[in-house]
């Protein structure tokens, strides 16, 4: 499958505007990280590209689960059908953006049993006095059980293509990296300043009219300058 584009562009957004949660969410997490990697810019920069090799991993994951699934349906509706839902969850995502509310896909509990499985492995790699051990824990911080990363892994899942579900979540990751780097390195939670509710709202309708224009793809395509365009950027189901 073509590299989807228009998602990519949405998850990226979805993870730069979505700041203020991850303040919320990872705060005492960067900052715990940080100190126990010795503290500096080194430590902050390695734990949180642990922290989207984590995403990219999960990503790839699901987006594999979602291929298989499709491949032995072998079902003509079920790409288009999944392709409607992907823009349904962008929709879902972009709204939590605009409105700030919590989103409740189901995707978080299944994510606390994984994460109860997983927390083990940070003893391991206690302390964190070496770069791997600092990125291996990052990339664990990367499953812990959230709303905003979990609606982004379903629509990793929802493009049925690992490739495209690893880029996604590491689109989603990268977004986050021009905050949560600098918070991980000074813990300095007047950050949450530089995320207007003007700048938030047009990133959260950015993200609804990919959203919307994903839904549509398959009536968009029909047409002779749009559908085009379309294809390119992998927004019409088989294309």
């Amino acid at each position: 499958m073509p590299i989807d584009w228009l998602t990519l562009m949405a998850a990226a957004s979805a993870g730069a505007l979505g700041g203020l949660h991850c303040i919320a969410m990872c705060g005492g997490i960067a900052t715990g990280l940080s100190s126990v990697g010795g503290g500096g810019l080194a430590a902050a920069v390695q734990s949180n590209l642990g922290r989207v090799a984590g995403y990219s991993a999960a990503g790839a994951i699901a987006g594999g689960v979602g291929h298989g699934i499709v491949a032995v349906a072998q079902l003509e509706w079920l790409g288009p059908a999944l392709r409607f839902l992907l823009g349904m969850v962008m929709v879902a995502i972009g709204w939590r953006l605009w409105s700030e509310r919590r989103l409740r896909l189901g995707t978080v509990r299944p994510g606390v049993a994984l994460w109860n499985r997983l927390r083990p492995l940070q003893r391991a790699l206690m302390p964190a006095d070496r770069a791997w051990k600092r990125i291996g824990l990052g990339a664990l911080w990367g499953w812990m059980p959230c709303g905003l990363s979990g609606a982004v892994l379903a629509a990793a899942w929802l493009q049925a293509d690992a490739r495209n579900g690893a880029l996604t979540m590491a689109a989603f990751g990268l977004g986050t990296l021009p905050l949560m780097v600098p918070l991980a390195w000074t813990g300095a939670r007047a950050l949450q300043g530089r995320h207007a509710a003007t700048t938030r709202r047009a990133g959260g309708a950015l993200v609804m009219g990919v959203g919307l224009v994903t839904m549509a793809a398959p009536w968009l395509g029909a047409l002779p300058v749009i559908g085009p365009a379309l294809h390119a950027l992998g927004c019409i189901p088989g294309g």
